[in-house]
């Protein structure tokens, strides 16, 4: 089967998700209702900001709680790893270009265990490179042909093009993704590769009894509470404790890191970023609703669309705006200036109408009077650039020909825009 028949499998299995949630799926500019975006620079008491110390003090904390609250939920109570364990490694991976390490990390709370493991590949002969760090959606076996990586053993969805069946991975895996995840090129830019499957850390399903939210129910509880973290605030907590594991290990204690998403996870990565400032550059890749679009928008993807089909992804006080995003409090450009100051790059695809490209580039142009604050230089115009004309601004954009995917132009746009902003 070729990469035009899964391309179109893929397509075929979600528009009738996609129709069933919602008929009147606005795809015409002249369909978007009017709307007025929340001020991220007016405090909940009326208050302008006119300082980085007002920011950071004042506006910063009650915007990153209003999203904990309404939209993707807060987790309960710190939880850390407790212990890691390298199960592999290699110093001659990518015909000795690289060194490659699996590793184990447990999560231990009153007698209850998640273990998460990360792939990883580090140029040879670079000390501390800068890392990206990413989720995969069906097992870290299928970001590259390589005979060495261990197959997951957890839950993951079925998938004849890619090689799992009963909710189970196989040999048939291997590699299924590689288009996705360019290894050596990222490899021969000087720059390392850190994988989880997302599964990992929560099942994509809508099923509160297993991953990370079973660790941290009260006695008798068997769901997250109506304020509490759904699934994407499940996996940004996820990629925040491979960062604590980054960080202990000698080989790159001092790497930046850079934290990259796609789709659902391009959610997440905005999310993981918004709440962890360890985290050195955010990028999303066609993260549409819930991720880089504006809400208020109402275009593609809705609000009423993610919690019919995806009830498990945000909190349940998020269902309150199904069919009312405007009294939403907040919107998703002031996700994009909860990671002010640190680069944010945002990458839409023209025929992935779904994720509202034009609503995606807007969330970073509206976020720009936030990075201004900080000196930092934005998207200047708002109407967004054409199809592969790149913005390389603090607040990065592209739109690139295409559909739904993460493709090698997106990935020559990311390492050009870390290359700018890191080094």
């Amino acid at each position: 089967m070729n990469s035009i028949q899964i391309s179109l499998i893929f397509i075929l299995a979600t528009i009738p998700l996609q129709m069933n949630a919602q008929e009147d799926i606005i795809y015409n500019e002249a369909k978007v209702p009017e709307y007025k975006l929340p001020d991220p620079l007016v405090m909940q008491n009326g208050n302008q900001v006119e300082h980085v110390e007002d920011w950071i003090n004042l506006r910063r904390p009650e915007i990153l709680k209003l999203f904990q609250q309404e939209i993707y939920g807060q987790v309960p109570t710190p939880l850390l790893m407790t212990d890691f364990k390298i199960l592999e490694r290699s110093d001659i991976a990518l015909e000795q270009k690289a060194i490659r390490k699996q590793v184990k990390l447990t999560l231990e709370l009153q007698g209850k265990t998640l273990d998460i493991h990360i792939l990883i590949y580090l140029p040879k002969d670079i000390e501390n490179p800068h890392i990206f760090l990413g989720y995969n959606f069906y097992g870290n076996q299928t970001i590259i042909d390589d005979q060495a990586i261990l197959i997951t053993d957890a839950w993951v969805k079925d998938s004849e093009a890619i090689g799992t069946s009963n909710n189970q991975a196989s040999e048939d895996s291997r590699g299924k993704r590689h288009h996705r995840w360019p290894v050596e090129s990222i490899i021969d830019n000087g720059f390392g590769l850190a994988t989880i499957y997302y599964g990992d850390i929560d099942p994509d399903k809508n099923d509160f009894s297993d991953g990370a939210h079973a660790l941290l129910y009260q006695s008798g509880q068997t769901k997250p509470a109506s304020h509490e973290w759904g699934a994407i605030s499940a996996w940004a907590w996820g990629l925040s404790r491979a960062m604590d594991y980054l960080q202990v290990d000698a080989e790159h204690t001092e790497s930046k890191v850079i934290v990259m998403g796609h789709s659902r996870l391009g959610k997440t990565s905005l999310w993981a970023g918004a709440l962890d400032e360890r985290f050195d550059l955010v990028i999303s890749n066609n993260s549409g609703s819930g991720g880089a679009a504006l809400f208020r928008r109402t275009y593609g993807e809705t609000a009423e669309v993610l919690n019919t089909n995806f009830p498990h992804w945000f909190c349940d006080n998020f269902k309150a705006y199904s069919n009312n995003e405007n009294s939403l409090p907040i919107d998703q450009h002031m996700l994009i200036a909860l990671i002010a100051p640190r680069p944010v790059y945002i990458a839409s695809a023209q025929e992935d109408r779904w994720a509202d490209p034009k609503g995606e580039y807007l969330s970073g142009y509206h976020a720009g009077p936030v990075y201004q604050l900080f000196g930092k230089d934005v998207l200047s115009n708002p109407n967004p650039p054409p199809a592969n004309a790149p913005r390389h601004t603090s607040i990065g954009y592209h739109i690139r020909d295409g559909g739904h995917d993460v493709k090698d132009y997106d990935w020559q746009q990311f390492i050009k825009f870390a290359k700018k902003h890191l080094e």
